[in-house]
């Protein structure tokens, strides 16, 4: 299987790895919800993980991979004000924590790419 091929399911199963991960311990993705959002932190957590469950589903079909893929890179700039929120309340924290919750932020951007690289070869290939 070549690296074209295998991007989209490793894609995938990150997403399905956090999504389920927001179920199976909401907790912990509830305090990074920001404040402002209407309705409760862990309607979000559950709402969000259920979109990275839906999204995965949609990246691992090759009929949907293109749509889905795209959703995925507005999913996680979507996502980058938890990310913020998480960096900001841990800046106090011991410093591995702090650097996990600091190390999130830039890898934002390379999610993003990768989903908007996986639609694109996708398309491609349709």
């Amino acid at each position: 299987m070549s690296r074209s091929e295998r991007s989209p399911l490793l894609l995938a199963g990150l997403l399905a790895v956090a999504g389920a991960a927001h179920f199976a311990s909401p907790r912990r993705f509830d305090e990074i919800v920001p404040r402002g959002l209407p309705g409760t932190p862990r309607a979000w957590t559950y709402a969000s993980g259920a979109a990275e469950l839906a999204l995965a589903a949609g990246i691992a079909l090759p009929r949907t991979r293109p749509a889905a893929a795209q959703a995925a890179a507005a999913f996680f700039v979507g996502v980058f004000p938890a990310n913020i929120k998480m960096a900001v309340d841990w800046r106090h924290r011991p410093t591995p924590q702090k650097a996990a919750a600091y190390g999130r932020l830039p890898l934002q951007l390379p999610l993003v790419l990768w989903a908007r690289g996986v639609a694109r070869n996708a398309r491609d290939a349709a």
